[in-house]
Order: C-alpha cells, then structure tokens, then sequence
C-alpha cells in the first residue's frame, strides 16, 4: 500500500489494482471522487469498460450505497447490465470491481475497507494540497475536457437541429413519423445540454462553497490559538471557480494563515475573498508584530502561482501586521499551438518536462529522479513526439506557458 499511495495520483488507480487482483481478481477497476475536477475517474483494465463508463453510471451506483456499504450484484457499467462489486467510502469515494467471470469471491468488506480507505484518503489529502504538479495536471485535464465538450456539443446541436428542420418541412407528409422523430431529435438535444451542464458542476464551484469549505478547512488549524479569525464572504452572485482554482485557493490561504501564527502578539486574523469576473481575489491581513518571513512565504506559493498564473503581493509593518494579496485567473491563458497537447503526456512526463523547463540536462533529472539517463532520453523523446515539436527548448516553451516546472520539495 506504501508503494500504491506514493507514485502520481492519475496513476493510482493502476497501483491499487495490482494489489486486489492478488486477492479478488477483476476484469476493470474504477475509483470516482468528485474532489478530482481534471479527472474523477482513476481507472484501471479492460479498455472496452474503463473507456465507456460514464459519469452518470458512477452516480447512480453511488447513490443507491450508504456511506460505508457495499453492493454486490447486477448494474449498468460502459454502457451494458454487468455484475459488480462497489464499496462507498465514509469519505463519498466510490471503488467499483468488475469481476472477471463468474463465481467472483466478493471481498472481505473490512479489509477491502481499509485498504480502499487509504486509498481514498491519500486521494483526498494530494487535492486537498493542490501542489503545482497536480494543479498543472488537473488544469490541462479541464483544458482538454472542456474543448472537447464544446466540439461534440457543437457538432451535436448542429446534427440534431438540422434533423427538426428536416423534420419540419411541409414537403413531408408522414405527419405522425414527423411528430416522433421530433420529439426524439427534441429529447437528445435537453439530454445533450443536461450533460454540459452536469459536468459543469462537477469541475466547478460556486465561489461561496468553496469559501464556506475554507472556514472548515481552517478550523482545525486554529484551534487552541488566540487570534480571534474573521471572514468577509465573497458575493454570492461571483463567477463559479474552476476546482483546479477553488483547491489552490485554500491550500494557499491556509499556509498563509500557517505563516502567520507563529508570530508573537498576534491578536487578529482577517480573510477575504472576491471576484471581480476574470481573477478570484483573495486578502488575509493580521494584526501583530509585522515579523512575517515573506521570503519563505513566497517560495512556498510560488509553485501554484506560477502554474495558475497568479500573482502574489506581501506587505509586512513591524508592530501593525502583515497583509497578503493573491490574485488568481480564472481562465487558463489563451491556448497556443501545443498546448492542448500536454493532456496527452503520463505524469511521469510531467515531471519530465517540469525539469526540461528549468533547462536541465538529462544526467541532472535522472539524478534527481532516480532513474537512468537512457530511460530520461526515452521520456523526452516520447515528450517531443507527443507535443509534436523538434527539439527540447519548444518543449520547454510549451511548458514554461502552461506553468509546469518543477521546484523545490520545499514547496510541498
């Protein structure tokens, strides 16, 4: 379990299969969490059923388990009726298995509990944490998602509205055959803006839920401490957050807040969010003795700032207090040639290409990965090929662009 938490999230799924099928083999594996707005299905097996399920599918077996049950029997899954076994977590992550044949040995409950529950756990905790290389991942997802979604929903509409003025025409006479196939050609098209809508609000968040989420999120930090904490909510009508955004939002204030606290006479705490249409604004402002290390504080955010494209200001008055201003975009930069193409690399290329932007060399980033120089070559050949570009410094300028670079492991 050690080696299944530890390696890249998108990737976990494929770890922890590994481990099951030594105990209850299974033709596929999917793991859906809502917390994960690029990509809330860690899949793993048969391509025929992991590349068909759908969001709505995990949703309907999800909602017919209790927090903390099982369920083993027939469901719809890819698209046809097949036998399951699902765990929901008291965390709301869901695991489905689809047994390889019949006579599958349904799992121990608390075993696979437990060992689903760290899964889960560590799931909740790497996004919870927002670091640069997840945010970089996640964002590049929705990117690709949402050009996607457009495209199909595009074509769709077109298909299906040419389909009703087909279908209206007065040169056609079967007037009943007219009457249905427009009904039909009508229902596709509210199915079709339904599911824009449902993924919608599945990858964003209404700028006051992630604020109230924050409070919640800080409450445990600021047990016990004397500093009395006040909140300025954001409008209630501000544009919705994307999840990559709402995520670094409060990993963000809350090492600002840990930054703030060790400081000596610290008497108050204020934070405060808005959003002026393009950029969630945040400010945490304290009163006490202005000692704040901004050095170690901008390191620490620089990572997500410059993935997200942020910007951060740090103003510190000895004996009146610090203040801290965050502005983050809510809209990736405009998309250049490239750029959508990053979707298409492994996290391990990810990281890859994080070290190729800061202009290494591949001795260097095998030394700092642990791995050989012939495997880095083979990485950074499969990176070029994939972003379709010649040589390492394109590459990197795709990078660069994106904001995937890697820093310091001071910053996690």
């Amino acid at each position: 379990m050690r080696e299944v938490i530890a390696g890249p999230l998108p990737e976990i799924a494929g770890r922890f299969a590994q481990v099951l099928n030594r105990l209850w083999p299974h033709e596929a594996l999917i793991i859906f969490t809502r917390e994960c707005t690029g990509r809330p299905r860690k899949v793993a097996g048969s391509r025929e059923i992991v590349d068909r399920v759908s969001i709505a599918e995990l949703d309907r077996i999800r909602a017919t388990i209790e927090l903390g049950a099982v369920f083993d029997g027939p469901a719809t899954i890819a698209g046809a009726t097949r036998d399951i076994w699902a765990l929901r977590d008291s965390s709301d992550v869901l695991l489905v298995l689809v047994p390889r044949a019949a006579g599958f040995a349904a799992p121990d409950p608390d075993l696979a509990g437990g060992l689903f529950g760290i899964v889960a756990t560590t799931i909740r905790h790497q996004v919870s944490q927002a670091g640069p290389d997840y945010l970089a991942e996640s964002r590049a997802a929705s990117s690709e998602r949402a050009r996607t979604i457009a495209e199909l929903t595009e074509q769709h509409e077109a298909t299906l509205a040419s389909i009703l003025a087909t279908l209206r025409s007065h040169d056609l006479d079967d007037h009943r055959a007219r009457i249905t196939a427009g009904e039909t050609a009508s229902a596709a098209l509210v199915s079709l803006r339904a599911a824009s809508t449902a993924d919608r609000e599945l990858s964003e968040e209404t700028v006051t839920t992630a604020f109230a989420r924050l409070r919640g999120e800080l409450r445990p930090l600021l047990r016990g401490q004397r500093a009395r904490i006040e909140f300025a909510e954001p409008p209630a009508d501000g544009r919705p957050l994307p999840g990559e955004i709402a995520h670094a939002a409060r990993a963000m204030v809350r090492t600002v807040v840990l930054a703030f606290l060790p400081q000596p006479e610290l008497t108050r705490i204020r934070i405060a969010w808005d959003c002026d249409g393009d950029n969630v604004l945040i400010e945490a402002r304290d009163q006490g003795a202005g000692e704040l290390d901004r050095t170690a504080l901008v390191l620490r955010l620089s990572g997500r700032l410059r993935t997200l494209g942020g910007e951060i200001d740090v103003e510190s008055v000895p004996g009146w207090g610090n203040r801290v201003s965050l502005t983050l975009p809510l809209d990736p930069p405009a998309a250049r040639p490239g750029d959508h193409l990053l979707s298409t690399l492994n996290p391990r290329e990810i990281e890859v290409l994080g070290h190729l932007a800061l202009g290494k060399r591949n001795r260097a980033i095998g030394e700092e990965l642990g791995i050989s120089q012939s495997t880095i070559k083979y990485h950074v050949a499969g990176i070029l090929r994939k972003l379709a570009v010649t040589n390492r410094s394109q590459a990197s300028a795709i990078a660069i662009r994106a904001g995937i670079l890697t820093y310091p492991s001071t910053e996690h």
